[in-house]
């Protein structure tokens, strides 16, 4: 969040010098010199490229079936037959994909995925400046480095950052949330009020943001917003007439998405009860009777996944150990910086109760290898308290290296060192056993490695008598067969069409040239209420996926629609 990250530090800080700015009784801390934010930006960027880098050669940034959709969903907005905001779709929130716009309607960079990794990138990029900069708050710049590492160097995050998928975005809008609540707070004892207005517009910028990101981001405006109101009162300044002006905009950003909802799909509530919503797709896809998934209509057992997933995204052995580590350290230092606006970081571990409640209570399963069913899914979930865990071992790294400063001073260097060593070791075992998110998303690539082979050569190989035939099609399940086609949405009639797809699958002869339909889904169930004048030319199978079969119609024989 680039106005996020132009807020100014806190006013009238000095230099730490030669105190330790992790012991309670530290100095002031300092703002990031230019200098540090020069070499945490340079080295960051450097990070991302070689990681965008690597993604690329290894074919992995279109991994994930969702990243894809990602994509579709931004790219339908001009290239479809009824471009407009409805293409948005009702269940994933919008920025994600209006930040992609402007890439995705270049035809290669929305092929590619790159489109995706260009606005992932850069936000993970200020996420990471971020992380340094609160932990700069409390932290010594050696601390904060090791705050930095063990963000930057996650090789599950470094890896997302590289598609189109929604964390790297959220957890930046995150950690600029907490920077800037911090400085406000700051501001708020400080009695800078001109620097207290300006701040409430840049919380409540990044708090929308979060709201049209994720919608852990809800919940995290809420608890913001309400525990700034709380604060406000306390001190009498409940009135502040800036408070009451980005309130209007916090808590208009899900009104806008109830509106939305209502207008374009005839439910305000279509993205949580919708047929796309993640209860439908839940229902549709568990198998026999009893629980849903681990921990569904259970708190204690959700916890328990959502904390082993966490463990297993971050840390590579010691999970347990280093887990509780980091409460520590976040315990250690709310005692010790309570009074410094500490508290407002503690807005950080959010994730843990939320996806708690969401496994038990949201229809949103989370399932890792080591746990049963064995299997991955949602495991990228894990990373959004990353930024807790970073921030809690700078504490820890702090007081480490405070200790050996008091035992021998020059001893302090060799500590840094080794904690920086202990940091990289643990990113590359993790990279050693395989990242849990990069094996989902593979695993995700792999089961449409089939048709993603097959289909698109057919489907060209049929479209060369008929170039410009329309193409009956499902597209919210295999997106990517499009660009891999390389048509245009447009000559495509998918769900997305409306009542043009809805008069299609009433008669699909009569609407499309192409049809493709698979196992179970609508297009294939309106080919067996409708088979008059459809002739099948090609099947494709896939393990454990619906098979797929190709029809042309009279419509291509004649040139198309």
């Amino acid at each position: 969040m680039s106005g996020a990250g132009s807020v100014s530090g806190v006013s009238g800080a000095r230099p730490a010098s030669n105190n330790t700015a992790g012991s309670a009784r530290g100095s002031h801390p300092s703002r990031p010199s230019f200098t540090e934010l020069w070499i945490v930006s340079a080295s960051c960027a450097a990070l991302s490229l070689l990681a965008i880098l690597w993604s690329w050669r290894n074919h992995a940034i279109l991994n994930y079936g969702d990243a894809i959709a990602h994509l579709h969903i931004a790219r339908r907005v001009f290239d479809s037959r009824f471009p407009g905001l409805s293409q948005l779709g009702s269940v994933w929130l919008p920025l994600p994909h209006v930040l992609m716009l402007p890439f995705v309607q270049v035809y290669s960079l929305w092929a590619n995925g790159l489109a995706g990794t260009i606005p992932s990138a850069i936000a993970w990029l200020a996420a990471c400046v971020g992380i340094y900069r609160l932990a700069r708050h409390w932290l010594s710049p050696a601390a904060s480095a090791v705050t930095l590492a063990f963000f930057a160097l996650n090789p599950n995050l470094t890896y997302l950052q590289t598609t189109a998928m929604t964390e790297p975005l959220f957890l930046c809008e995150m950690i600029w949330m907490v920077v800037a609540l911090v400085e406000w707070r700051t501001a708020l004892v400080e009695e800078d009020n001109a620097r207290v207005d300006r701040l409430h517009g840049w919380i409540a910028l990044v708090l929308v943001a979060a709201t049209f990101t994720r919608y852990d981001g809800w919940i995290m405006a809420l608890f913001a917003w309400t525990t700034m109101g709380i604060e406000l009162l306390r001190r009498g300044r409940l009135r502040s007439r800036s408070f009451w002006i980005a309130s209007a905009f916090v808590v208009a950003a899900p009104l806008v998405w109830f509106a939305y909802n209502a207008i374009y799909f005839g439910d305000w509530l279509d993205f949580a009860r919708g047929p796309y919503s993640a209860k439908a797709i839940e229902l549709r896809t568990a198998h026999g009777s009893g629980s849903l998934h681990p921990g569904f209509h259970n708190p204690w057992v959700a916890l328990a996944y959502y904390l082993k997933v966490s463990e297993m995204d971050t840390f590579a052995v010691a999970r347990n150990f280093l887990l509780a580590l980091t409460a520590l350290g976040t315990l250690g230092a709310w005692f010790a910086y309570r009074r410094r606006a500490f508290d407002w970081a503690l807005l950080l571990w959010v994730p843990v109760p939320f996806y708690a409640y969401s496994v038990a209570y949201g229809w949103v399963p989370i399932f890792f290898p080591a746990w049963w069913p064995h299997s991955w899914y949602n495991t990228r979930y894990g990373m959004e308290i990353l930024p807790a865990f970073a921030l809690g071992l700078g504490f820890v790294a702090q007081f480490l290296l405070s200790a050996a400063r008091e035992f021998k001073p020059q001893l302090r260097r060799y500590a840094a060192a080794a904690l920086f060593v202990l940091v990289a070791l643990n990113a590359w075992a993790m990279v050693r056993q395989r990242p849990l998110v990069y094996v989902e998303g593979t695993l995700n690539k792999h089961a449409r490695a089939s048709f993603d082979r097959e289909i698109p050569p057919a489907l060209r190989a049929v479209l060369a008598a008929c170039p410009s035939g329309a193409v009956l099609m499902n597209t919210s399940v295999n997106p990517e067969l499009v660009a891999l086609t390389g048509i245009p949405l447009r000559q495509t009639i998918n769900e997305s069409d409306r009542w043009i797809y809805r008069q299609a699958l009433a008669a699909p002869a009569g609407h499309a040239a192409i049809v493709l339909a698979f196992d179970g889904d609508e297009v294939d169930t309106a080919i067996k209420a409708h088979p008059a004048k459809l002739r099948a030319v090609r099947h494709f199978t896939a393990p454990k996926q619906p098979s797929g079969t190709l029809y042309v119609t009279p419509l291509c024989n004649s040139g198309g629609q």
